[in-house]
């Protein structure tokens, strides 16, 4: 077996970010945006209620990393070194495939920061990992959300019926993807 492409983890840069491995100094950054009831309505994790909610998240992101299973960025806004956000790639090796998930702060919403950090993403997927197919899954009314995913360069496939647990609630799920072909043309 090939050692993890996540060590070290991967270091990824757009003209406006930079995509990195968290770090426990990321604590506060990570706790504004984490904290947001508002942020997390269309995800599948309540708002962080403390720092110590906030530190749990980044301790077992670090050791992800550690063991090479880490495979979640910190966007980090070059413009003021922030982290403003994570971008993840659930990578499933045996079928050459991986989810995509992200969740940005509220104060960057709509200024294409989720396109930019997913195409990186995607590139680094295709790339260095080899993937033929990468998803994404979000709730029907996270428009937001959908539209990113299409901006990304992803076709959606469809409405997965009651799929997805949101906060005690079986709900459905719009499923977008792009194959390796289609993001190179």
């Amino acid at each position: 077996m090939r050692e993890s492409p996540f060590i070290p983890f991967p270091l990824l840069e757009t003209e406006r970010l930079l995509l990195r491995e968290m770090k426990q100094e990321d604590l506060q950054d990570v706790h504004s945006y984490a904290s947001d009831p508002e942020l997390t309505t269309f995800l599948t994790w309540e708002a962080h209620q403390t720092l110590a909610d906030t530190e749990a998240f980044i301790k077992l992101l670090i050791t992800q990393y550690k063991k090479g299973t880490g495979e979640a960025w910190a966007i980090v806004w070059k413009e003021n070194k922030r982290v403003i956000g994570t971008m993840d790639l659930v990578w499933n090796q045996k079928q050459y495939s991986a989810e995509l998930a992200y969740a940005i702060s509220r104060e960057y919403w709509r200024k294409g920061i989720g396109t930019e950090a997913a195409k990186a993403v995607l590139r680094f997927g295709f790339e260095e990992l080899k993937l033929e197919r990468i998803y994404a899954r979000c709730y029907p009314d996270n428009i937001a959300s959908y539209r990113l995913m299409e901006k990304s360069g992803m076709i959606y496939e469809g409405t997965l019926r009651k799929s997805m647990q949101r906060k005690g609630k079986q709900e459905d799920a719009r499923i977008y993807s792009i194959l390796k072909d289609e993001f190179r043309s």
